[in-house]
């Protein structure tokens, strides 16, 4: 009965969306969104305030057994995450897709504003289930959605292939979870979350463990499961990337979060905490670095995403050292600093894949060798960019700093106290390195659209976006100030989700941390008031100055021209030693030769792909290829082959059945 009312709901938002008028499907997908979306959020809301857990549907049957749904602390953090996320998204849709509704028919569009609903309402189911049938139901509703949002373009050959690689390698994971939610009915009788527990002390945790560890981490962008995300982000129109990776990713970190907290004796959270630490180490930096490398806004933004999933990794697997080791004070850092990190990493990311799409619609290009200069007439959009920019390099007084410096405190209070003490050095080495290579891309990336001349007419022209996008991004904007700004209430919520992981009272949790965030906060304030300041006094004594303008500085040099400027590539240069051994350098033009003292024109572009690429993602690709180019061998275009194949197949029917194998 629960899947027939699913059907009948999604029955009625396809009959509403397809009969909206092209300018109104986006507010039809916003009004199920927005309405559902508020629904749970007011429930999460009270829930996390210190309200009782509430349920949301409970049904039996005799195929599936019984089957729930609840708001508990943590799924509650997450509703909040996913409703902001989607709203938002949904809100920016309508202006992006303002110049794609000549070219695209109205069922192309009604089927785009369909699945954005539907994926957005399954990451609410996926976040509110219990666990089981109705769990895997939800995650594969978002994935097809998703994988039909991918496909917005589907003319380009790019986009199809990007979206057939994330399709296979989201069923993958999908194969994985089905094996481990059935793998966990059979030992306990319970396909649900809450069984977990027993089994794990049943019988070895491990394979078990690590089922679910690569089915969610597939979702989540793990190394080395992340080579989708790279393809499929570039792919997707800008509000579906910023759906994905601010939040359906992060769904992937909501099933780790709701295995490992089933465990529970010392040798299990140890180990658990080694491979979950090891694995964000290698995420973070892996990610990190290819970010710094890239030449396309979009994909430094997606490689960006896997070492921000890397971070969260690091903070959980300081976590479960802290919890084997008996040490709550490490615990709640990292779990604390892991839960606000999944968080802000959804606001930040949000606003900087908003950002890139305000860019490529008024420029018509991601591309930073074709960027420069745009701060000058998209105003809005550089300063929105800017202070994303400056909250995932985790500069104070932003969101950023706040759940990295809980990581980091984890990290200390771990060395202090001799748990774990070389685990958690090198996840406090890893984090640090991760920092500073995080501030070069993002100084390269901003630096190199937003500042210097325009390198190319269209952004030398390209003007600020439609309102509707503004707004949109001003949704994660209040997200980044509030943690940054108030700190204290924002951990406050973290830390009540967090009770399940913790074994001391949420109360006598909170207190442990006010000392930390009060200074923080403190300090951030104290930073916005000298800022202030300082810009008044600057503003006062130039008031009565003439300021002269005129060119910059040449060094002498009496011809400057835009070919002078930093490009993506040269500003990444000191990473060059190491890329040939992560990457795959594909170059397009012709450098200047040894040869040529006055060199002409030349034209050079430099492309880093992923080299785990080829082994995760391109063959399963080309496999499919291969197959398909066989079956279309059948297609003979003669009836009497077509029944021959049909008497062939029930003749294999009949000798199965013979020897008892059907």
């Amino acid at each position: 009965m629960f899947f027939l009312y699913i059907l009948f709901a999604l029955a009625i938002i396809t009959a509403a969306i397809c009969v909206a008028p092209p300018k109104a499907k986006a507010w039809t997908a916003l009004a199920f969104i927005g309405g559902v979306s508020a629904l749970l959020a007011v429930e999460a809301i009270g829930v996390l305030a210190g309200g009782e857990t509430a349920r949301l549907w409970l049904f039996e049957s005799l195929a599936l057994g019984c089957d729930t749904g609840s708001l508990d602390p943590l799924s509650a953090l997450f509703v909040l995450l996913i409703a902001v996320g989607a709203v938002a998204s949904t809100i920016y849709s309508h202006g992006y897709l303002r110049h794609a509704r000549d070219g695209k028919s109205p069922a192309h569009l009604s089927l785009h504003y369909l699945s954005l609903t539907v994926m957005s309402l399954a990451m609410l189911g996926v976040v509110t289930s219990d666990g089981g049938y109705s769990f895997l139901f939800f995650w594969e509703l978002m994935t097809v959605a998703s994988f039909l949002l991918i496909l917005f373009d589907a003319e380009r050959r790019e986009v199809r292939r990007a979206a057939l690689a994330y399709l296979i390698m989201m069923h993958i994971g999908f194969v994985l979870l089905v094996i481990g939610f059935v793998r966990l009915q059979v030992a306990t009788g319970s396909a649900s979350f809450a069984a977990l527990p027993s089994c794990f002390a049943a019988d070895g945790f491990l394979p078990l463990l690590l089922v679910f560890l690569a089915g969610f981490g597939m979702k989540a962008g793990m190394f080395p499961m992340h080579v989708w995300l790279p393809e499929a982000h570039p792919a997707a129109p800008s509000h579906v990337s910023a759906l994905m990776s601010g939040v359906m990713i992060k769904t992937g970190v909501y099933g780790i979060l709701r295995v490992i907290a089933a465990l529970d004796t010392p040798e299990a959270l140890r180990t658990t905490g080694l491979i979950v630490l090891a694995a964000g180490i290698a995420t973070g930096l892996w990610g990190v670095i290819l970010a710094a490398a890239q030449n396309d806004v979009k994909r430094l933004l997606a490689y960006s995403s896997i070492e921000n999933i890397g971070v969260v990794l690091i903070g959980l697997g300081i976590a479960l050292l802290g919890k084997a080791a008996g040490n709550p004070a490490m615990t709640l850092c990292g779990i604390a600093g892991a839960l606000l990190h999944t968080l802000n990493h959804s606001f930040f990311k949000s606003l900087l894949f908003f950002g890139a799409g305000n860019v490529l619609t008024q420029t018509g290009t991601t591309s930073l060798d074709a960027l420069g200069g745009t701060a000058k007439n998209m105003p809005l959009t550089a300063l929105l960019f800017l202070i994303g920019t400056a909250a995932i390099c985790a500069l104070p007084p932003l969101n950023g700093f706040v759940s990295e410096l809980l990581i980091y405190s984890g990290m200390f209070k771990g060395i202090a106290s001799g748990s774990d003490t070389l685990a958690a050095a090198a996840g406090l080495t890893a984090l640090a390195l991760i920092g500073g290579i995080v501030v070069l891309a993002f100084a390269k990336l901003y630096g190199t659209v937003f500042l210097g001349a325009p390198r190319s007419h269209e952004a030398a022209e390209a003007t600020e976006v439609d309102n509707f996008r503004i707004v949109a991004m001003a949704l994660p904007l209040a997200g980044i100030l509030f943690v940054g700004l108030f700190p204290a209430q924002a951990v406050g919520f973290v830390v009540r989700a967090a009770g399940c992981f913790l074994r001391t009272p949420v109360a006598a949790a909170q207190w442990l941390l006010t000392p930390t965030l009060t200074a923080v906060a403190r300090t951030a304030w104290l930073l916005i008031a000298v800022v202030a300041v300082l810009a008044a006094l600057r503003r006062r004594a130039l008031r009565k100055r003439t300021i002269a303008q005129g060119p910059t500085w040449g060094c002498g040099f009496t011809a400057p021209n835009i070919r002078m400027q930093y490009t993506g590539e040269s500003f990444s240069e000191g990473l060059q030693s190491i890329m040939p051994s992560l990457t795959q350098q594909n170059g397009e033009g012709d450098a200047v030769g040894k040869s040529e003292i006055f060199p002409t024109s030349h034209g050079f572009d430099i492309r880093h792909k992923d080299r785990i690429d080829n082994l995760f993602s391109a063959w399963w690709v080309e496999l499919l290829h291969q197959i398909n180019q066989r079956v279309m061998r059948l297609r003979t275009g003669k009836i009497n082959h077509y029944i021959l194949f049909a008497l062939a197949f029930l003749i294999l029917i009949f000798i199965l059945s013979i020897f008892n194998l059907l």
